[in-house]
């Protein structure tokens, strides 16, 4: 008696949990969601606190440092203790091509240390600061630690890659909820609705997903004053981004209002008087909310594409602006990937996040239908 109370025990506890908890029961069975979840998650806390772990000011420049190589961390000393340092750099010029080499100098330590001070900012845009992840123990950090190396201007990269995280990783988000309450707002009224409204939307929508996307883009982004300010220029690709991305995510939520008309708990809601905007976000978008968030796990790194596209391609975000897009711009030429590869380094967090997120996305897809 008692083993068929064990064995009934799961289907019990399935039976009366909540939605919630079916899919979340359902996505921590998918491994490779719940690690790309946290690799996602790990990025966007390097975008809350990109200026704190940025050690150079981003924007600083110096032309006797162009194209320094990456600079390793040295994490013992010569007597094999524990001593995190870099070395001082060199440079020499070639006498024959007239190149400047930098070489490390074992003979000049530089010590690493922990919460170091650096260049001011403002924390979360209000506590002001100065004190960053890594430093050097004296002398100026800007002027010593080149991790990732410098680009031609003499600007460190690591600095300039954190804070161009934090630049491509918002544009995603705002630009993917926006997109989502004109999804949701237009493809419930389509929907719910029907009619003249059904198909005026439905028109729309088909207008904009037949015109080529770069050339739309092109189009688009032309408009952007070159006088505008950089912040005027994220706001600008932001609802650009927007407008251009709504129209899938209003095809699925029609389909499922389509669906969801007819049964009698909208029958009932509309009988009591309930207004068309109170029947669509209070009782129709809550019961397929999972599918909402599914669809926006795999919007987000559409977003994320169209916004580096955009600025590689000198059509979105320009310099001084720092996104994953403006950095790649350096990369183009290959005369200058041959002086200095590591330029390439900004496409390594546009692959992994685009991966993760893909991840994250087919987890969600498959824990939104918990019965199935």
């Amino acid at each position: 008696m008692s083993g068929a109370t064990d064995a009934a025990a799961p289907e019990n506890r399935i039976a009366v949990a909540t939605q919630r908890q079916l899919i979340w029961w359902r996505f921590k069975k998918h491994k490779l969601a719940v690690f790309s979840a946290a690799v996602v998650l790990a990025f966007y806390m390097v975008a809350a606190f990109a200026d704190f772990l940025a050690y150079a000011e981003p924007f600083d420049t110096q032309a006797t440092r162009s194209y320094i190589p990456p600079q390793p961390i040295q994490w013992f000393d010569a007597e094999g203790n524990f001593r995190p340092h870099v070395f001082a750099l060199k440079g020499k010029r070639d006498p024959r091509t007239f190149k400047l080499s930098y070489a490390p100098d074992p003979s000049d330590p530089r010590d690493l240390v922990l919460f170091a001070h650096g260049y001011q900012y403002h924390l979360f845009g209000l506590i002001p600061t100065d004190r960053h992840l890594l430093g050097l123990s004296h002398g100026s950090p800007q002027d010593a630690i080149f991790l990732l190396g410098t680009d031609q201007l003499g600007r460190d990269l690591w600095s300039r890659l954190i804070l161009a995280t934090r630049t491509s990783l918002t544009i995603g988000l705002v630009g993917v909820a926006m997109s989502l309450v004109l999804g949701v707002l237009l493809g419930g009224l389509s929907g719910l609705y029907g009619g003249t409204i059904d198909t005026v939307i439905q028109r729309v929508i088909e207008v904009l997903r037949s015109v080529p996307t770069i050339p739309l883009w092109m189009g688009l982004a032309a408009a952007v004053p070159n006088s505008w300010t950089p912040q005027q220029v994220y706001f600008s690709i932001t609802i650009i981004i927007s407008l251009i991305g709504w129209t899938e995510l209003a095809r699925v939520v029609r389909g499922r209002f389509l669906a969801l008309r007819e049964e009698d708990f909208i029958t009932a809601a509309e009988l009591a008087g309930a207004s068309r905007m109170r029947i669509i976000f209070k009782h129709m978008v809550p019961s397929f909310l999972s599918h909402i968030i599914a669809a926006i796990s795999l919007a987000l790194p559409a977003m994320i594409i169209s916004e580096t596209t955009l600025s590689f391609l000198g059509l979105g975000l320009r310099p001084p602006a720092i996104s994953w897009g403006v950095l790649l711009q350096d990369a183009q030429n290959l005369q200058t990937l041959g002086l200095a590869p590591w330029l390439l380094i900004a496409a390594l967090p546009v692959i992994v996040v685009i991966l993760a997120f893909n991840f994250l996305g087919d987890g969600l897809r498959d824990a939104a239908d918990p019965y199935g």
